[in-house]
């Protein structure tokens, strides 16, 4: 590995086995979910406007089957530790699992998250109260109207995380709609980037982007850096 900044992102954060204190909310965060049968509406949207898939759901099976792994998050947990990022944008709230773990690595952050189903909004945005993440702002809306917004179109992000929509147009759509809003040091993290074959296609993509420096495959989340000072290097690193 020639980078010394990938170098030191892999054995200081990626690596560290240190047992981060906020790990205990993380979990206590996972567990009132696992453990709420309330039975919900849930909307699952395509790219624009257009609905998918609906139907009723528990809350508890929602979140085992859709949110995101305890793995996973911890590593989120990490990067945002890591990078100390100061404004931060997801795609996808789900019930908000990811979203606690970016709260949790810098707890100064503004975070700004959005869901498009109303119900799970709901949801997520009970929990955040409950464990007083107040550092996160939820906004239920599509994200094509999200993003159209003066508060996002005009704001510059240091961490970007889509987790909402999986297939090439939609991967695209919002990766070069927020390419307005990185600077030198942002982090664009995009989930289940071999999820499919679109989405792998999507992800190659990205990485030939001229504006686009550096960027690791995880397997499932594939980040991407713009960092100017950084010669183009591709990493594929099992985490």
């Amino acid at each position: 590995m020639h980078s010394p900044f990938v170098y030191s992102l892999v054995t200081k954060c990626f690596y560290n086995k240190e047992n981060h204190e906020a790990y205990l909310r993380l979990n206590a965060f996972r567990k009132r979910l696992y453990n709420n049968e309330l039975v919900i509406f849930v909307q699952d949207f395509g790219a624009g406007s257009r609905i998918f898939t609906s139907n009723t759901r528990q809350i508890n099976k929602v979140a085992k089957t859709a949110g995101i792994t305890e793995k996973r998050a911890k590593l989120l947990l990490k990067l945002t530790a890591y990078f100390q990022p100061k404004s931060i944008l997801e795609l996808g709230t789900s019930l908000g699992m990811a979203t606690s773990a970016l709260s949790l690595g810098n707890p100064k952050a503004n975070i700004t998250t959005i869901e498009g189903c109303k119900e799970t909004s709901e949801i997520a945005q009970e929990q955040f109260n409950f464990f007083k993440l107040n550092n996160v702002r939820l906004i239920n809306s599509e994200f094509d109207t999200a993003l159209s917004t003066p508060e996002i179109r005009d704001s510059k992000l240091d961490l970007i995380y889509i987790d909402g929509n999986h297939n090439k147009d939609a991967t695209l759509k919002y990766f070069n709609a927020l390419l307005p809003n990185v600077n030198n040091e942002t982090i664009m993290i995009f989930d289940d980037i071999h999820w499919s074959k679109g989405m792998t296609e999507a992800w190659e993509t990205i990485k030939q982007h001229p504006r686009v420096t550096v960027t690791i495959d995880t397997f499932y989340w594939g980040l991407v850096f713009f960092r100017k000072e950084q010669k183009k290097e591709h990493f594929s690193i099992r985490v």
